[in-house]
């Protein structure tokens, strides 16, 4: 079965200065659809550049991203835009929220950015009754805390029920209890809604909630005789 959202031999540098910096040397592997995907590393192993390949946010030097049978690398900028608006939905370690809108409006802006016509209400009130935001909506970024604003910003990425969701370190800001509220909230979107989740992370905790893990270290997808701190692949 061919994976649902698959890199091929991604490669991507970086100039930093006069010097080169390689960030991905040649990453392959793929998440079935419907599948929780972690990958896993140190910092500067190449994860979020990886997770903005992925999302097409950026292009590769060579390689290819495919979603659902479309090689991102062969559409233009505006067919790319579109294919995030309909098929992928991303949570950022950073939030990313408009601090001019209240936590409700910065929920709906997703759809706003889709053109999403018909609101489904009762998703909207089931998203936020698990998340625990309903007391929240009203309230600006700047009123909520980094757990809140990250469950804001989990629940922009779901609104639209995309079939792909994007994670890059959505619990790297957060304390223990936010963490398992997100972690279980990703986790409720894969299994009962079907999406495909793939899960950025530094945090062997976090990977473990993946039904398959992949080990990253100076851009590369790494093997267990390879990485002394490798926590093994799920069943």
């Amino acid at each position: 079965m061919p994976a649902f959202i698959e890199a091929v031999e991604l490669c991507k540098t970086y100039r930093v200065g006069k010097v080169d910096v390689p960030a991905l040397r040649g990453i392959s592997f793929g998440a079935q659809k419907g599948e929780f995907v972690s990958v896993v590393g140190p910092s500067g192993s190449g994860k979020s550049t990886l997770f903005y390949l992925l999302g097409g946010l950026t292009r590769a030097d060579s390689g290819r991203v495919i979603v659902d049978g479309d090689d991102f690398a062969a559409l233009s900028d505006a067919e790319r835009t579109r294919m995030r608006k309909r098929k992928i939905g991303f949570v950022f370690q950073k939030f990313n929220l408009l601090p001019t809108l209240d936590a409700r409006c910065n929920i709906e802006i997703a759809l706003d950015i889709a053109g999403s016509g018909q609101r489904d209400p009762a998703h909207f009130d089931r998203i936020v009754g698990l998340l625990g935001l309903e007391k929240r909506l009203h309230h600006r970024p700047s009123e909520l805390s980094g757990g809140e604003q990250q469950r804001v910003a989990l629940a922009r990425a779901l609104i639209n029920k995309p079939a792909i969701v994007l994670a890059d370190e959505p619990t790297g800001n957060l304390d223990s209890k936010n963490s398992e509220i997100v972690l279980n909230m990703l986790r409720h979107s894969n299994r009962e809604l079907g999406q495909t989740v793939l899960m950025i992370t530094h945090n062997p905790e976090a990977a473990a909630y993946g039904d398959r893990i992949f080990h990253m270290r100076d851009g590369q997808i790494v093997t267990p005789e390879k990485d002394p701190q490798w926590i093994g692949h799920k069943e």
